[in-house]
């Protein structure tokens, strides 16, 4: 993956996006004069797929002065257990303090997406899983939440930002939009072949209009050799994408000779979902989650000084001083 560009937003520079007692601590330190080196270590709640590390990174090599600090952590995408430190930073309080907020919010949110993910990717055994949560989430985090999708094992994304932060192809197909408003399946599929370069794979939406055997049928016949894929999108409303749908599809176009031709499918994906069609040996190529990943609940980290001036310390309940884990490698 290339290095990611994480933007950092001018109010969390500032500490508009901390928490106020964070910024009162400050206060009343840089009053007194006081201003130690600490050690900090963020841990999560719950097991999962470790994710936003390299955001957090770019936050720490804004903020942490280039002597006297220095941060260790476990690799981006690692599985990671409760309780094990993630992340240690040491710095003067001045420096860190006031982003302790910022740092667990990146990590909760980035990590509870790229688990998410990363359950829907091994239920699916090998069959490719592609990120299309965009519109459930704030547009200020579905970058974000689709290069979590990523680090989580998804093969590609729906947004621009998200695919082009994870250094992926996003995934581009024909919408619903266009199909209503064109009025047919297929003169919307030939207008997007028209407009699109030749290098972007054809998959056409085929549930739209009529049947979606049909669909998938007529478009196949408009345009043979060209079509890549199907895409089966049923909504709740028609009962959804069921196993022998995607079989009947699957028949009648390898019938009519295009047996070339992927099927892909969406719509309310969970594991337990995915899982259903690997078993059943459903003739799928690919998946697009979308609400199952954007919807996950975050896994909440928590930022502890474990090291005041080289003393250890901590917080009652408890264990004061560095926590070993060999895991961490140094990132500054």
């Amino acid at each position: 993956m290339a290095n990611p560009e994480f933007d950092i937003k001018r109010p969390t520079m500032i500490g508009d996006t901390a928490d106020i007692s964070l910024q009162k601590t400050i206060q009343i330190l840089r009053s007194e004069g006081i201003n130690p080196t600490v050690v900090m270590e963020f841990s999560p709640s719950n097991p999962g797929t470790l994710c936003g590390l390299n955001e957090v990174k770019t936050l720490l090599e804004k903020i942490l002065p280039e002597s006297g600090s220095e941060a260790w952590a476990v690799e981006e995408g690692n599985s990671i257990q409760a309780g094990e430190v993630a992340l240690r930073v040491k710095s003067p309080y001045a420096s860190i303090g006031l982003y302790e907020t910022a740092i667990t919010g990146i990590l909760s949110s980035s990590t509870g997406w790229a688990s998410a993910a990363k359950e829907c990717v091994n239920e699916a055994e090998g069959t490719p899983i592609y990120s299309t949560g965009a519109k459930n989430v704030h547009p200020n985090v579905s970058a974000t939440m689709d290069y979590a999708s990523i680090i989580g094992g998804c093969l590609s994304c729906s947004t621009i930002l998200g695919a082009r932060m994870s250094g992926v192809t996003p995934i581009t197909i024909m919408s619903h939009s266009l199909s209503l408003i064109m009025g047919d399946t297929v003169r919307a599929l030939q207008s997007f072949d028209k407009h699109t370069p030749q290098d972007i794979p054809r998959i056409a939406l085929v549930d739209t209009h009529r049947d979606e055997a049909e669909e998938a049928l007529a478009t196949a016949r408009a345009l043979k050799d060209r079509l890549r894929g199907i895409l089966i999108d049923t909504s709740s409303e028609r009962g959804g994408v069921t196993v022998n749908l995607v079989k009947e599809v699957r028949a009648r176009l390898d019938l009519a000779g295009f047996q070339h031709v992927d099927i892909s499918i969406s719509g309310g994906l969970t594991p337990a979902k995915i899982k259903n069609f690997i078993e059943s040996k459903s003739p799928i190529q690919s998946f697009g989650v979308g609400s199952y990943i954007a919807s996950a609940n975050s896994n909440p980290f928590t930022g502890d000084i474990h090291e005041i001036d080289g003393r250890p310390i901590a917080k009652r309940g408890r264990i004061p001083g560095v926590t070993i884990n060999n895991r961490l490698h140094r990132i500054i």
